[in-house]
């Protein structure tokens, strides 16, 4: 797919961190940009300083998503490309002990399935209908109609303690890429899911920068947290070579993480 002036891109989560990037990196190449995100404030900003659209938009929320979808595709035009980074985790064990009182406890289930819900559940529905939007467009000349990027975590293989509900949701979008690509092969659209490792996101803005270096020097190399611009440039390739289908691609230094 070449990316230029006629190819409108949605990127959800794209207000800040690695959606943000993506957008910029997509919008250099003159791509249409339109953002979906919580933070309208952020979002606004970012969409009007790329000449793009914004939609506040939690994936979660049926009605939202197809708000949003209607928004961006009113403004700019059917997407051929959607980037999925919305997401969040939470640090819970499966069942512990206090060790003050013994008190023995458990993973709330609300918890969990919130986490479900927004990485994964929210993936597939942003998913299931932008490809049902690009199948009303004529395909190009490579042949695609669309291309599609998930972020999934290598927590999705590697999860450490406190990260059943985190990996969980991140090994289903891994999990459900290649069926995907199966399902939507024949309409010409192309879906990969990128397993980022330890990157420099809003996510760590507030740790001390000795944590950060510690976490850095945990990746056998290069030894520093990841950036942004280096998703980016991995998503605008898996847009750009048509072959690139199905697929799963840790980004992360050649990290396995430990128990914690």
């Amino acid at each position: 797919m070449k990316l230029d002036s006629n190819i409108t891109a949605i990127i959800t989560g794209g207000a800040s961190g690695l959606g943000e990037a993506t957008a910029r990196l997509l919008a250099e190449q003159g791509v249409r940009v339109g953002i979906f995100d919580l933070n309208e404030e952020r979002g606004e900003a970012v969409a009007k300083e790329l000449d793009g659209s914004f939609a506040k938009v939690n994936v979660t929320n049926e009605e939202e998503v197809d708000a949003g979808f209607a928004k961006i595709r009113g403004a700019l035009g059917q997407e051929r490309i959607l980037i999925n980074c919305a997401g969040t985790g939470n640090a819970i064990k499966t069942a512990s002990r206090n060790k003050e009182t013994g008190e023995i406890s458990h993973f709330p289930l609300d918890a969990f399935n919130l986490i479900i819900q927004i990485n994964l559940v929210g993936t597939f529905r942003c998913i299931a209908k932008s490809a049902a939007g690009m199948m009303t467009l004529d395909p190009l000349a490579c042949g695609d109609r669309g291309a599609m990027v998930n972020t999934a975590s290598v927590a999705a293989e590697d999860g450490q303690i406190g990260q059943a509900a985190y990996s969980a949701s991140k090994g289903g979008v891994v999990g459900m890429t290649l069926p995907i690509a199966r399902d939507l092969s024949r309409e010409g659209i192309r879906i990969n899911t990128i397993l980022p490792g330890i990157f420099n996101t809003p996510l760590l803005a507030g740790a001390p920068e000795n944590v950060k270096q510690a976490l850095g020097a945990m990746v056998p190399y290069p030894s520093r947290l990841g950036m942004p611009e280096e998703y980016a440039k991995l998503a605008k390739t898996m847009c750009e070579v048509n072959y690139f289908n199905g697929e799963d691609v840790r980004l992360d230094g050649a990290i396995r993480m430990a128990p914690r």
